[in-house]
Order: structure tokens, then sequence, then C-alpha cells
């Protein structure tokens, strides 16, 4: 069982508006110790800066291209994707900017990018499907994947020296993915569901290739309980999957993980702003933790999230939910104190 420690927050990675400096400034004072900061992507901003384009820009050995259906694999880069590149070196910049005048920097940080069989469901081959239909070109991506996000963690090591980094992996299209659903360009069929063995061994060779070019920890973020089996079977591998729905027997493997001292981040969603729905957010973790045997003690290694992007309401909302978030990681740890 991992040590006793305290519930903290951090947030999936998106950020509303254009300025990174503002968002930079922002997250950083809302999220310091122990928290976890993370570098923001502004998808506001336009095409580069959405979550596809900025993952794509890292595959320097696949230049990419954005055509009316979506991102595309082409030739040559064209200025789409250089858009991308700049918008991330703008970020990285600002970042050992903003934490350079720091007087005491945050000890971690997050960076985050789409995982490989999400992405290749978003990009697109010269003929125009989906290059999740090709088995080579998603093997392309899934390398050239490794490769980019090691230059990636890198150049956020470098913007803050010193700094513990978290890979953050985001596979919102896992379950589709896996279930055979995707629809083909055309929209007329779906693609054929990509097998388990092929699901692991992408993740675990980008995992691999994470810790091996210094990341601490490698946190795959999903949008359903699909995703967990799986990422049970990778050490490596910890998760980030929003809790409001889940069944008891859902709840078993998350206890394996945290017994095993695998990261677990919660995802929460409030229905107000008011006292209640922070101590109703907090029971939601506390109702199932107890009722598998787990020591509240445990909770200390638990971070809490958002569960979605938090880019679409502005700042002032995205600032009030990690108000929130603070609110019930605050609850927990009472809990905790209390037992």
């Amino acid at each position: 069982m991992p040590d006793a420690g305290a519930v903290t927050v951090t947030a999936l990675g998106d950020w509303p508006g254009r300025d990174p400096v503002e968002a930079t400034r922002i997250i950083r004072g809302e999220l310091g110790e122990p928290n976890l900061p993370f570098l923001p992507s502004l998808p506001e901003r336009g095409v580069g800066s959405d979550e596809v384009g900025r993952t794509a820009g890292l595959l320097e050995e696949l230049p990419v291209d954005v055509q009316p259906h979506g991102w595309r694999l082409v030739d040559r880069p064209g200025q789409d994707v250089r858009r991308a590149v700049s918008a991330l070196s703008t970020d990285l910049n600002v970042l050992a900017d903003v934490a350079g005048a720091e007087e005491t920097p945050a000890t971690g940080l997050k960076v985050h990018c789409r995982g490989p069989l999400s992405l290749a469901a978003n990009l697109y081959l010269h003929n125009g499907e989906r290059a999740l239909l090709d088995s080579g070109a998603r093997r392309d991506i899934r390398d050239a994947l490794v490769d980019g996000i090691s230059t990636l963690l890198r150049r956020a090591a470098s913007a803050c020296p010193g700094t513990s980094i978290t890979l953050q992996l985001d596979e919102p299209e896992i379950s589709d993915v896996m279930a055979g659903t995707i629809p083909t360009a055309s929209g007329y069929r779906t693609l054929r569901a990509i097998a388990e063995q092929e699901v692991l061994e992408a993740w675990a060779r980008v995992a691999d290739g994470a810790c091996g070019s210094g990341a601490a920890a490698v946190v795959l973020a999903a949008r359903s309980f699909t995703a967990l089996p799986l990422i049970r079977r990778i050490p490596e591998l910890g998760c980030a999957l929003p809790v409001s729905g889940l069944g008891d027997r859902d709840w078993e493997p998350i206890a394996e993980l945290v017994e095993n001292g695998r990261a677990f981040w919660a995802g929460m969603s409030y229905a107000g702003t008011r006292p209640v729905q922070i101590r109703a957010a907090a029971d939601s973790l506390l109702r199932p933790w107890r009722g598998m045997g787990l020591p509240l003690s445990a909770l200390g290694t638990v971070r809490l999230t958002p569960t979605g992007s938090l880019s679409g309401d502005g700042t002032d909302a995205a600032r009030r939910f990690l108000t929130q978030l603070h609110g019930t990681a605050d609850a927990l740890n009472q809990a905790i104190a209390d037992a």
C-alpha cells in the first residue's frame, strides 16, 4: 500500500483563452504544491492548438496538414503543422519564463498528448480514409509518437530544470476503437475493431519510451471504464477515469491499482457550486473506497481532475471548477485526518 499523503488536484490539459502567458500564470498559481500544474493547450487559438494537431506536430517523420475532413498524412509539412509546432514552442518558452521567475517553482509538471490509437483514429491517409484502418500506418504513428514524446519530455525538462515530469496520454476514442464503432470517412460503415493485444503493445511501447526519456509517471486518460482492464496489465501506466456512475464491481480493479502503488486520477463533475455539491463529490469517492476495504490513508495517493476539457466556458468558469476540486480535496483530506 502506498504511503499516506494528501489528495491533490490537476486538470487534463485544455484551457480557455488564447494567451499562453495568462494561462500558464493562472494554472501555476491555482495548482501550487502539492498539486500538479500542467503545460496547457489553448484550442481557441485555432488550427494547430487542438490536441490532435498539437500531437501530430510531434511526429517529425510523419508530416501532416489540414484537409477538409481533418488532419491528413502528407509528403511534406504544410503551413498548419508548422503552426502547431510554433504554438508548442511558444508555450514551452512561456513556461520557462514563468517558472523561472517563480520564487519557489513547483516540483512537478504534467504534459499531455493524444495516445496512439485515438491519434490514428483522427489522422487520415492520402486516400482520405482514417489511418486507423491501416496496420502499417498505426505502427508508424505509434513509433513516431514515441520519438515525439521523447522530444517533448526533453524540451519540458529544459524549460523547468529539476522538475518531475508526468506524461498524460489521452485516449478518448479507445472504447469505439476497440468496439469497432469508429465510422469510415464516408460514414457508411465502421472500421474493424482493433485487437486488445495491439492496444496493449502500443501503450506499452509508448509508456516504455516515455519512462526511458525521463517521465516520472505515465497516466492514461480515458472517458470510460473500457480501458481499465488493459491498463492493469501494463505496470508503467496509471489511470485517469471519470468516477461518476461506476458500480461496485468497477471499483475492484481500481482498488487493485491503488494497492499496487499505481497512479489513480479521479475525474469529478459538479451539478452546481454549493457546498453540498462538493460534499457529494467527496462522498462519491469515500463510499466506494470504504466499500472496497481500502484504508482512508490510501486516498492520499489520488489526484482529482475534471472529467473533461476546461476550455469551453471561459477562464472564470475554469478557475471556479479548480476551486471546487480543491474543496473536494480538502473534504477528503479532512476525512483522512479524522480516520
